[in-house]
């Protein structure tokens, strides 16, 4: 969870998110049709239709949720999407938003070959990613 201070940062976040992805997360009517084609949807404690809901009502604690990291961007959600609307672009945007408030934890030289291995293939793109820039 972020800091006291750091939550001044997350004014706008909802605009971040956009700003980032280049969706519009209002273009959503909550239809469910990406929830519904997720093949990872049962892995994610908040479903993919909900990731967008909070992010309508600026809710930045969705940051704290790990649909981000479960997201396999198939794009899935916005072939189904009657809208178009990307919600793995979305999910990029909220990863990058979280590692650049370095709110993660991993760090690689702490793990074993065969822990990291294990890790989200996702998680570890997104560490370098922070790592170089």
């Amino acid at each position: 969870m972020p800091s006291a201070t750091k939550l001044e940062q997350f004014v706008g976040f909802r605009e971040r998110v956009e700003m980032l992805s280049g969706e519009n997360v209002f273009a959503c009517y909550q239809c469910g049709m990406c929830t519904a084609g997720c093949s990872f949807a049962d892995e994610m404690d908040v479903l993919p239709h909900q990731v967008i809901r909070q992010l309508q009502l600026n809710n930045w604690k969705v940051l704290e949720c790990n649909a981000k990291w479960i997201c396999a961007s198939c794009l899935n959600c916005q072939t189904r999407c009657p809208k178009g609307v990307d919600l793995s672009k979305l999910m990029e945007a909220m990863r990058q938003i979280y590692l650049r408030q370095q709110m993660d934890n991993l760090e690689l030289n702490k793990y074993s070959i065969d822990q990291i291995r294990c890790l989200p293939q996702i998680a570890l793109v997104a560490s370098f990613r922070k790592k170089t820039g």
